[in-house]
């Protein structure tokens, strides 16, 4: 699975999120078949595979598509490799191994001949990293789960989801005389490691980036200089945009090292409407959205994408707000600070926040089977991640793969890797949670 570089691209026919997101998919139900399973691949928008018999559904819900693999990898991200008692690879931990893990637990209930009131299918989407419609489509021949959980968080039980919103703010052109470009991110909802911007010399300017860098302890910068311009490169440290201040953005230092070195007026309004609101904050209080609650915490921001060039300037931020907030206040805040700035700002992408009460039937259900194998309930938490639960509303939560007190696993950064003992550790919770879905 980790061969497959199954990173959503332009679609195809038939193939919704490109030739790899479905090579991946067709694989693990290919997989399934050879265990024995019932499968049905919905249009390359997700499939599944199921075992036993009953008129309701328990699943297992995981993804198969993967973030691009991005900079500063040690092992190469599409091989799977041990190294002591870590696999890495992108998807290891995000979220093939936990689809793997699944189809295995279903296999193991398959192989002991347990029965019980439910069937049990394990869904395999193909387009979560972009918030796709591939769970809506799928849902459009299938039925929806009764009770459900999706392996693509951390242990215990997410009850809570922060809403999550993608806003685009942009001007025609660029402002600025003498940025030629400037370049950051590959996805939206990771901190971008690396920003690269293209800058007219005007005389002396080289001298005074080098001696300012000097100056920002959090920045890494590397400059090329050419017969007019100079490239500058920033690097920072990447991670996933539910948890910004675990990185470093690149973009926001490289805005930062340029608005001390340029004036205004050769910065440009566009850049300088990007240092003055969102700059190294993560928080969104210089663009007037600094919020939180007593359930899920602050609202964070982060600095997704830049494109500056000669015919467009954009920027994109992914935004995590607290479940008792309202998505529409925040993009109104944004809305009039980048008007007010002669630019536009869109909403692209809003996902309503997830807010189960603890004494759910589901919740009690996860917390005993943890339990079970770990000897103390699954603990309730909040995230600012984005889950598979959302697209089946009152049915499902996020539960595992990995465990609170685990190293930083790389996910949506370089490195990412798996700890073998503790994912089997993952891998006996998930069977247990499976055979209670299906028996109770």
């Amino acid at each position: 699975m980790v061969s497959i570089p199954s990173v959503c691209s332009q679609a195809e026919p038939g193939k919704p999120f490109g030739p790899e997101s479905a090579n991946a998919l067709q694989l693990i139900l290919k997989m399934a078949q050879d265990m024995g399973f019932a499968t049905k691949n919905v249009g390359n928008y997700a499939g599944h595979a199921e075992y036993g018999n009953g008129s309701e559904i328990a699943a297992a819900v995981v993804h198969v598509d993967v973030v691009p693999a991005g900079d500063g990898w040690k092992t190469d991200p599409f091989s799977l490799t041990r190294r002591g008692n870590l696999y890495f690879g992108r998807g290891t931990a995000d979220d093939k191994g936990a689809a793997v893990v699944a189809l295995y637990c279903l296999k193991a209930l398959k192989d002991a001949g347990v029965t019980g009131k439910r069937k049990v299918r394990v869904i395999f989407g193909a387009g979560e990293e972009i918030a796709s419609n591939d769970l809506e489509m799928y849902f459009n021949k299938e039925p929806m789960p009764d009770m459900a959980f999706t392996p693509d968080s951390e242990y215990g039980v997410c009850n809570r989801e922060k809403g999550i919103l993608r806003v685009r703010i942009s001007k025609a052109g660029n402002p600025s005389p003498v940025v030629r470009s400037f370049t950051a991110g590959t996805v939206v909802n990771a901190v971008p490691g690396m920003a690269e911007a293209v800058v007219e010399d005007t005389g002396g300017l080289l001298e005074k980036l080098k001696a300012t860098a000097e100056q920002i302890p959090s920045g890494k910068f590397d400059f090329e200089k050419s017969a007019d311009n100079i490239k500058i490169t920033s690097i920072g440290k990447a991670c996933h945009a539910a948890q910004p201040q675990e990185g470093i953005n690149a973009a926001g230092l490289l805005v930062d090292l340029m608005a001390k070195v340029l004036p205004e007026n050769e910065l440009g309004m566009f850049l300088s409407f990007m240092h003055q609101n969102i700059g190294m904050e993560t928080d969104g209080a210089s663009m007037g959205v600094k919020m939180s609650d007593g359930p899920s915490g602050p609202l964070t921001l982060n600095l997704g994408l830049v494109r500056i060039n000669a015919a467009l300037s954009s920027i994109t931020v992914d935004i995590r707000y607290p479940v008792t907030c309202k998505g529409s206040d925040i993009v109104g805040t944004i809305r009039r600070k980048a008007e007010q700035a002669g630019l536009s700002a869109e909403k692209i992408l809003e996902n309503a926040p997830l807010y189960f009460p603890a004494d759910h039937p589901i919740v009690h259900l996860l917390q005993d089977a943890y339990k079970e194998v770990k000897g103390a309930p699954a603990k309730l938490y909040a995230t600012g991640g984005g889950t598979y639960a959302r697209e089946i509303p009152g049915k499902a939560v996020a539960f595992g793969p990995l465990f609170k007190d685990e190293p930083d696993r790389g996910l949506h950064n370089a490195n990412e890797n798996i700890n073998i003992d503790r994912f089997m550790e993952h891998a006996q919770i998930c069977l247990e949670a499976l055979y209670r879905m299906m028996i109770t």
